[in-house]
């Protein structure tokens, strides 16, 4: 049996696991402010939808994800998720420096058992990882993004960023410093917001 999750088609088996990841962040979130109150009653919506959109704009046979400033999961947790079912031999790496954040999301991981690593670290000081695809979400403008992309992307990786309203003028300023190519793709979840898919990054 499948359910749909946005555009995707996925088992009955994931839809609960994303629910439990649903629970557990409900249950954490008074303590450590993983998400905005303000977007509790709606976290299905504002924040599992949002990230699983990311999912169909990557290549499934891509086996290394890399998802930096993860902090409460998304759209890293989610993406891994989808993952065990839908790219079973794919390696998600979620990167977040806040020490109780990433305990939150190691035990997400262990109850959802999916497969992935956590990091504990700031992205700046990681050993390049050489990821085939890079996301971002929430985390620092387009330049900086581009900063750690430089960083930790393969050659001929892709980044996939959720961009709000102003993506227009982070592209503007970015190019300043950086060449890159771009796609604005539109978002499932929000008329303001994108999903920018970037490659051939090089700086100027």
């Amino acid at each position: 049996m499948s359910d749909q999750l946005g555009n995707l088609d996925v088992s009955r088996e994931t839809i609960e696991r994303l629910k439990h990841y649903e629970a557990l962040l409900l249950k954490w979130n008074p303590k450590i402010n993983l998400v905005s109150r303000a977007t509790l009653d709606q976290i299905w919506e504002r924040h599992i939808l949002d990230s699983a959109q990311i999912f169909r704009q990557s290549d499934q046979q891509t086996t290394s994800w890399l998802d930096i400033g993860s902090g409460g999961g998304f759209p890293g947790m989610v993406l891994a998720i989808l993952s065990k079912q839908l790219a079973p031999d794919r390696m998600t790496t979620l990167v977040e420096s806040d020490q109780r954040k990433c305990a939150f999301l190691r035990t997400v991981a262990r109850e959802t058992e999916c497969k992935v690593q956590i990091l504990s670290e700031r992205v700046e000081k990681l050993t390049p990882i050489n990821a085939d695809v890079l996301t971002a979400r929430a985390l620092a403008d387009l330049s900086k993004l581009l900063e750690f992309a430089n960083l930790h992307l393969s050659k001929t990786g892709t980044c996939l960023f959720l961009k709000g309203v102003n993506w227009k003028k982070e592209v503007q300023a970015a190019q300043d410093s950086w060449r890159f190519e771009y796609e604005a793709i539109k978002s499932e979840t929000s008329d303001e917001a994108v999903i920018l898919r970037i490659n051939r990054i090089e700086h100027v």
